[in-house]
C-alpha cells in the first residue's frame, strides 16, 4: 500500500519583504506611476493615444466593429475589383469590336466621296461639250440635284 506524506517546503514558511507598518519613507518600486518616469505626452502621436482608448471599449464590442471594418473593406475590394474585371471585358471587347468596324466604316466613307466626284467629274465632262447657254442651265441644274438630300 502507498502512504502519502506532506512535505513542507521551508522557502513558503519564511515571511515575505516588505515595508515595516512604521517606515514612513515607504515608496513603492513596482508601481506604474511614478514621478520619475521618461513619459511625455508632448511626444505621444495620435495613434498611440487611440490605442490606448481601445481599453475603453468592451471585448464585445470591439469585436463586433471589428467583424464590420472586414466585412466592408471585403465588399468595397470585391466590388473593386468585379467593376475593373468588367472594365477590363468592355474595353478588349470595344478594341477587337471596335476599331475594326471604325476601320470598315471609314473606308466606305472614302468610297462614297469616290463616287461622288466622279459622278461630278462625268456631269463636269458632259457640260463642257454641251457648249453654248445650255451649259450654264445645266450646271444650275446639277448643282441644284447635288444639294437635294438622296434619298
Amino acid at each position: 500500500m502507498v502512504q502519502l506524506t506532506e512535505v513542507v517546503d521551508e522557502h513558503f514558511q519564511e515571511g515575505q519583504p516588505g515595508p515595516e507598518e512604521n517606515d514612513e519613507d515607504f515608496t513603492d518600486t513596482d508601481s506604474e506611476i511614478s514621478n520619475e518616469s521618461d513619459y511625455d505626452p508632448l511626444n505621444e502621436s495620435l495613434t498611440e493615444r487611440l490605442y490606448a482608448l481601445r481599453d475603453i471599449i468592451p471585448p464585445h464590442t470591439r469585436t463586433s466593429i471589428s467583424n464590420k471594418i472586414t466585412a466592408t473593406t471585403d465588399a468595397i475590394g470585391s466590388v473593386l475589383s468585379f467593376s475593373g474585371k468588367t472594365l477590363w471585358v468592355l474595353g478588349t471587347s470595344a478594341l477587337i469590336i471596335g476599331v475594326p468596324w471604325a476601320l470598315a466604316w471609314v473606308e466606305e466613307q472614302q468610297v462614297i466621296e469616290m463616287e461622288k466626284e466622279m459622278k461630278m467629274r462625268e456631269m463636269g465632262g458632259d457640260l463642257l461639250t454641251a457648249g453654248d447657254n445650255a451649259t450654264a442651265q445645266q450646271v444650275s441644274a446639277a448643282l441644284a440635284k447635288e444639294a437635294q438630300p438622296a434619298l
